[in-house]
């Protein structure tokens, strides 16, 4: 079984996450920001992971640490449940519609981080959430998991549909890089030999 478990505490936010990525889709999720637990919820669902997350930040000064550093923890669960890499398919994509928007994301774990971020979310809060967010979550993600990640909006004008399509998108994405391909299981995908 492939799993990440991870506790970051610093001075701004407490998190504890447990990744399995061989899971159902099931999920236990506490940020402290309502919006977080609604796209992670969606994100292990659609990526059958199971994670659970719990995540006491400062969120009397703003959403930004805890949004960030669950990014954070995220790419570093995947890592970690993701070890050499053996066997994985290593690259993933998805086309995703979400009512009137369309998100494509395309995601590569070569060991390299970069993200190509193109999501233009027309407006600056969803709710109480700032959409700016979305980009420093991703951010921290493609930075721990050591991954190539591109998201990108296609069509949409509302807000929550971009976002909602776009971890939708990122999960389904995953969940074709990590899956493991039977003929080559005990192979690394890379000519290098290493990830």
């Amino acid at each position: 079984m492939r799993t990440g478990s991870i506790n970051r505490k610093t001075a701004e936010t407490d998190i504890t996450m447990k990744l399995n990525l061989d899971g159902t889709g099931k999920s236990d999720i506490d940020t402290g920001v309502g919006f977080l637990d609604h796209m992670l919820t969606l994100f292990a669902k659609h990526g059958r992971f199971d994670l659970d997350v719990r995540c006491a930040g400062d969120t009397d000064v703003d959403d930004h640490h805890t949004v960030e550093d669950i990014g954070i923890a995220l790419g570093e669960a995947f890592a970690q449940a993701l070890g050499d890499k053996k066997g994985i398919n290593r690259y993933g994509s998805a086309v995703i519609p979400m009512d009137e928007s369309l998100i494509l994301t395309a995601v590569d774990f070569s060991g390299r981080c970069y993200l190509g971020f193109a999501l233009d979310i027309p407006t600056a809060k969803v709710g109480s959430f700032d959409t700016e967010l979305v980009e420093e979550f991703w951010m921290g993600f493609a930075r721990n998991a050591a991954c190539n990640l591109h998201i990108r909006k296609i069509a949409g004008t509302n807000s929550h549909h971009i976002i909602e399509g776009a971890f939708k998108s990122a999960a389904r994405s995953m969940r074709e890089a990590v899956r493991i391909d039977d003929a080559f299981a005990d192979e690394i995908p890379s000519t290098k030999g290493v990830l």
